[in-house]
């Protein structure tokens, strides 16, 4: 069971601003915060060479201009292309964004923030070490990031470079090793698919000792059922109707 607090609210922005926003750039943080928000999700990995950046997937096609494995390319080429053009012609020429500036961005607005550990097949460790010292340095004199991943390699690297960071293990199906593997990796939440869980599964999580975080909740009737049964924290794309004050 891990001693870890919990300072995080119950409305968590999901790659920054949801649906109304480029995932994972410095403008969609920019919007989850002009809509109250005090924390965002975003997703994190290596380039080439070793620049901590955001994205999602493993290649760059789906919410960029350029085309490949990103972790396969040097930041210098990364920092060229345009990740907002794909969602909308507002958000033309928004660039990809370091970890460095979304620090920077939370600063300013004062949010909190989970850093989910995407790492490019194969880069496992070297990424959850790697992300989880620059966020112990970044978010100094912050409320510290929740490092989360499904890779439990990537926490495990995380947990041995920066043991006093908070680490939350995610699963997209049910795993009945749940309670060995957040204990081993000293978790102090367990980040699920909302659809995985019922009043009787939130109260067997609770009483071991876990915080719980659920994605991606854009319902709001479903929302407040999860927040009755003791769900810890929502993770939203529908950051306009699902608010910081929702209950």
């Amino acid at each position: 069971m891990s001693t870890h607090s919990w300072p995080y609210p119950h409305i968590v922005a999901h790659r920054g601003g949801g649906k109304l926003a480029p995932e994972n750039t410095l403008a969609a943080i920019d919007v989850g915060a002009e809509w109250g928000h005090t924390m965002i999700e975003f997703d994190a990995k290596l380039s080439q060479d070793r620049q901590i950046f955001l994205l999602h997937d493993d290649t760059l096609d789906r919410t960029s201009n350029g085309w490949g494995v990103a972790g396969e390319q040097p930041w210098s080429k990364l920092a060229q292309l345009d990740a907002g053009s794909w969602f909308s012609k507002a958000f033309d020429g928004e660039p990809l964004a370091l970890l460095s500036d979304v620090a920077a961005r939370c600063r300013q607005h004062r949010m909190m923030a989970n850093i989910e550990i995407k790492p490019t097949t194969g880069s496992e460790a070297e990424t959850g070490r790697a992300i989880a010292d620059a966020a112990k340095t970044l978010w100094q004199g912050m409320t510290a990031p929740l490092l989360s991943s499904f890779s439990y390699e990537a926490l495990e690297a995380a947990r041995q470079a920066q043991p006093d960071l908070p680490r939350g293990l995610l699963l997209d199906e049910w795993d009945e090793a749940w309670q060995a593997k957040t204990a081993a990796l000293d978790c102090v939440s367990i980040h699920l698919n909302h659809k995985l869980l019922d009043a009787g599964r939130v109260a067997v999580l609770k009483a071991a000792g876990l915080h719980i975080l659920v994605y991606t909740v854009n319902d709001a009737d479903r929302a407040r059922t999860l927040l009755k049964w003791g769900v810890d924290a929502i993770c939203t794309d529908r950051i306009d109707i699902i608010g910081p004050d929702f209950r």
